[in-house]
């Protein structure tokens, strides 16, 4: 089958990361005991109005760092063939497609996403493409909504500072990993004085703290390649 199988989560997902907007953390919305990091981050992602196409511009041109270093962060994932990864906020399906043309027919990727539309679209590229090996799962704002221990690889490029429930988020990943899966991270340098106003704004957290957030979920860090990434970083981390 060239479809993709949408695996219906609850309706949201993989909130946040921005600073909350509020002063006071009881004013947050809470769920499962979790305060919201940044509530609303995602809500243009779920509009029945979600221009695709103007995403696929914005995030598959030579100008965006993780595009132009697509193959070197590929690399670095040390993909096999006949593995599973969980690409969590697909977007487009960028890496998606790489990912199943790098772990083969024998393998699998499970393209995670909060928007309905973004799934859509990755099942009309696969269709197109042949790749039969993808398969579509909308989850929820705290969790990817994966099978315990069903993949070896679960990749986050440029989403880390969406999961809005962060904690409940990397548990849920932290549960999907196999015995000896790792998780790659990609995200935004976060440097006052340094990084842009855009990103100041924007993203939550920089590396030491994302660093330490990850680590408190059950992860430790294994490295951090060179993959000549200048405004982003690359952290590969394993189970503890």
């Amino acid at each position: 089958m060239n479809r993709i199988s949408l695996s219906l989560g609850l309706s949201l997902l993989l909130g946040c990361s921005g600073a909350p907007e509020t002063s006071s953390a009881e004013s947050m919305p809470v769920l499962d005991g979790e305060a919201s990091v940044k509530p609303g981050i995602n809500e243009r992602f779920l509009a029945e109005d979600l221009d695709v196409d103007a995403f696929v511009k914005r995030f598959e041109l030579e100008s965006r760092e993780v595009f132009e270093r697509r193959d070197e962060i590929l690399d670095a994932c040390r993909l096999d063939p006949g593995e599973r990864v969980a690409d969590v906020g697909a977007g487009t399906g960028l890496f998606t497609r790489m990912f199943a043309k790098a772990v083969g027919p024998e393998g699998q990727v499970f393209a995670v996403e909060i928007a309905p539309k973004f799934l859509d679209h990755i099942q009309r590229s696969a269709a197109r493409l042949k790749l039969r090996n993808i398969s579509g799962v909308l989850c929820a704002e705290n969790d990817v909504k994966l099978a315990p221990e069903s993949v070896d690889l679960a990749f986050v490029c440029d989403t880390y500072h969406h999961f809005e429930y962060p904690k409940a988020t990397l548990a849920s990943i932290r549960r999907a990993l196999r015995p000896g899966g790792r998780l790659v991270v990609v995200d935004f340098e976060r440097i006052p004085g340094v990084s842009t106003e855009w990103v100041l704004g924007h993203v939550r957290a920089g590396k030491a703290v994302v660093r330490e957030e990850i680590e408190a979920a059950g992860f430790r860090c294994l490295a951090e390649p060179d993959v000549g990434l200048k405004e982003n970083y690359l952290l590969e981390f394993g189970l503890r």
